[in-house]
């Protein structure tokens, strides 16, 4: 209940609303990236602190952020890019399904680093 009384959240909710209805497909997919990388950092906070409820809150998200990044992909014409990165985001799937399940914030590591390098090719996107 907080946050929604918070006006600073609410600023950030209204500024991130404005900036998804403005963008294209590719700054989409880079927002995507960026928040998900920004989730991850608090799963990871989550499982090092014990919050359990907290650290499957921000796994869910995570997987639900995967998830519309797969679903964006066009696997017939996509061609081989298309179809490595719907693998890499099936790998990153498990693996956070995997970090849940054990409480180990270390699985995320490779999560983290896959997404990162995700985002550095869409990063050098014109």
């Amino acid at each position: 209940m907080l946050q929604e009384q918070d006006p600073f959240n609410a600023y950030k909710q209204t500024s991130l609303d404005a900036r998804a209805a403005a963008a294209n497909q590719h700054e989409m997919v880079r927002m995507l990236l960026d928040g998900l990388l920004e989730e991850l950092s608090r799963a990871e906070g989550h499982i090092e602190a014990r919050q359990i409820e907290k650290k499957g809150n921000a796994i869910q998200r995570c997987i639900n952020i995967v998830q519309g990044l797969d679903s964006m992909l066009d696997l017939e014409n996509g061609g081989e890019i298309a179809l490595n990165l719907h693998q890499l985001y099936d790998f990153c799937s498990r693996e956070l399904m995997k970090a849940s399940i054990r409480n180990e914030a270390a699985v995320l590591g490779p999560v983290v680093k896959v997404v990162g390098e995700i985002r550095e090719g869409w990063e050098n996107l014109n």
